[in-house]
């Protein structure tokens, strides 16, 4: 097996001379960091990374959660990595001070994140629901919440999740049925079921911490009456330490992969003794259970890319290890067998699978980027850049889920049969990265969130600076030579995607909203394809300037770069061609008109 699971190398060109992550240190709230500090934190979760996660990637696959009489039994390293990171900080690493955290940026525990989802993917999401959940309550919650829960969160000896998810409906949140009733003692009794809910009443933890949305008794219809609780599995009690709250594990589900981690169906209250305490204000549930979502979303797509990226260097070992067939110029079939690295048909596969992890890789910095931008700044400034993380979010989420798969299916190609057989990991990488694309809204939700709310959102000012953001791009891209074609590609492929944005707000202003929405996902899908070409062009840029004095090592790396960059703009921007084309056409309503009845 590979031992290289995601590039070092890559990441430092993204922090450091992409993204400038050390000029964030001149805010106050990051002054207190500056390189030696965000080096430790890359280097600390590569080593935890390679010495506890990568060893135990197979076993926890082929070891999963078991259910015995109402108990859950994860692998021990559950457990182990929760206790690492909450000794060494990593859990609230990102919060303030005042918090118990250390305030380290985003993006340097996006990159903490990505390395740990490479090595193992269900043992990272342990740690990292927990810093979300906790998060959410320092966010929202009341002092005594705060004090109660987010210390214990941030140790590691408390686990933290969401519990969305309910039987009949889905991802519907306007079909939320869970049931909260006030009591005269500040606290909600709380009566439903939740499904699919990650990382949830394992044994080996002390207690978890459920952050579940549900209906206050009274409360008006659809989204709008939706209210968010601390449902603890114990709730902590001054007299008697920790007592049984009232949920139950009613079952676990057994899935394709992502198997080192238990997905349950919980059930709350069946004794009418389950409590929840209200976080924020009643009937306002969304409005902070979205600050998490946004976050997951992001962490999804960072999940997807991570995986892909460890399939890929998986793939890339194997290629240039495995001798098969000549060059096609060879006549003589006494010739050594050439590595098949050496075809131009696995070279196209390995660029497509690098130019699918690097973009999302530097999309995800970007958004992180802005999450760090908006922590650190105020007024029009902070707005800014919230309105492009929101717009931004999306793509983030939906891009390297839907690429991740194809990119992660080039890899087991190159490995031909082998690829299908569990002695090499690309069968695991494949099932493992499945998952994204459902997780934290499926892609056709985020098509509808982008299309439908997020370039419209207030007359459209996120979608123009997100043009902006473009333009600027573009117009560096122009005075260099080397990045001048790419640049006048990228500008092409802008003035598509405005006009398409144009005939679709027509559809819209018509009030014709299933027609407007019915091809939301390509329209998302061509979108992305825009945005990762954006990316690409800035890191063609910085690889360009960098080229000039430079050690060899490091001048392969920047030749690599631009060779990728190339490859996107030649196979994956023209895609977006056709998907105009479709779009275009929209107005005909064809999968509006089929009916039900005609599916054979």
């Amino acid at each position: 097996m590979a031992e290289k699971f995601i590039s070092l190398r890559n990441l430092q060109f993204l922090l450091y001379e992409v993204f400038d992550a050390t000029s964030l240190t001149q805010y106050p709230y990051f002054e207190d960091h500056g390189r030696e500090t965000f080096d430790m934190v890359v280097d600390t979760a590569m080593r935890m990374g390679k010495d506890m996660l990568f060893p135990a990637l197979v076993e926890m696959d082929r070891q999963p959660p078991e259910f015995r009489d109402g108990r859950v039994y994860v692998h021990p390293l559950a457990a182990q990595i929760m206790k690492a990171c909450g000794e060494g900080g990593w859990i609230g690493a990102q919060s303030s001070c005042e918090l118990g955290g250390q305030q380290i940026p985003n993006m340097i525990m996006n990159a903490f994140r990505g390395i740990f989802c490479a090595a193992n993917y269900s043992a990272s999401v342990y740690p990292f629901l927990t810093t979300g959940a906790a998060g959410l309550i320092a966010s929202f919650g009341s002092q005594e919440l705060i004090d109660t829960y987010v210390p214990k969160m941030f140790d590691g000896k408390w686990q933290g999740t969401m519990a969305l998810t309910e039987p009949q409906a889905g991802s519907s949140l306007t079909d939320i049925a869970t049931t909260a009733q006030p009591t005269a003692d500040g606290f909600y009794k709380i009566k439903g079921q939740k499904i699919f809910i990650s990382c949830s009443e394992y044994e080996s933890t002390e207690n978890i911490v459920h952050l579940l949305l549900g209906r206050i008794e009274g409360a008006p219809p659809g989204v709008k009456g939706v209210s968010l609780f601390v449902v603890p599995k114990l709730r902590p009690d001054s007299h008697k330490g920790l007592t049984p709250n009232d949920v139950a594990c009613i079952g676990i589900y057994h899935k394709l992969g992502y198997k080192g981690a238990p997905i349950t169906q919980l059930a709350f209250g069946d004794n009418d003794d389950c409590r929840g305490w209200l976080v924020g204000e009643p009937n306002r549930g969304l409005n902070c259970m979205f600050q998490m979502m946004n976050e997951a979303r992001i962490d999804v797509g960072m999940g997807a890319a991570a995986i892909a990226s460890a399939a890929y260097y998986a793939s890339l070992e194997y290629a240039r290890q495995r001798p098969q067939s000549r060059p096609v110029n060879a006549k003589d079939p006494l010739t050594p067998q050439a590595l098949i690295i050496e075809h131009a048909d696995v070279k196209r596969m390995l660029l497509f699978q690098r130019a699918v992890v690097e973009g999302s890789l530097s999309l995800i910095f970007q958004c992180s980027l802005y999450v760090d931008m908006s922590t650190a700044t105020s007024g029009e400034e902070k707005e800014k850049y919230e309105m492009l993380l929101d717009l931004l979010t999306p793509i983030a989420k939906s891009y390297p889920s839907e690429m991740g798969i194809l990119s992660v299916s080039q890899g087991l190609q190159c490995l031909g049969g082998y690829g299908y057989c569990d002695e090499f990991p690309l069968e695991q990488y494949y099932r493992d990265v499945r998952i994204h694309p459902i997780h934290e809204g499926t892609t056709g939700i985020q098509g509808i969130d982008l299309l439908g709310r997020k370039v419209v959102m207030k007359n459209g000012r996120a979608f123009k600076l997100f043009l902006d953001e473009l333009e600027k791009t573009i117009a560096a891209g122009r005075r260099v030579p080397e990045c001048e074609k790419l640049a006048v590609s990228l500008a092409g492929a802008v003035e598509t995607l405005k006009e398409i944005t144009r005939s679709l707000a027509a559809i819209s202003l018509k009030g014709e909203m299933e027609l407007y929405l019915a091809d939301a996902t390509l329209y998302l899908e061509l979108f992305s394809i825009v945005t990762i070409a954006w990316q690409w062009l800035l890191q063609a840029l910085r690889a360009i300037e960098a080229q000039g004095a430079c050690a060899d090592a490091d001048r392969e790396f920047y030749q690599g770069k631009m060779h990728t960059c190339r490859y996107f703009f030649a196979y994956e921007l023209p895609k977006i061609k056709g998907i105009a084309a479709r779009l275009e056409e929209s107005h005909d309503g064809l999968t509006v008109t089929m009916k039900p009845e005609w599916f054979d």
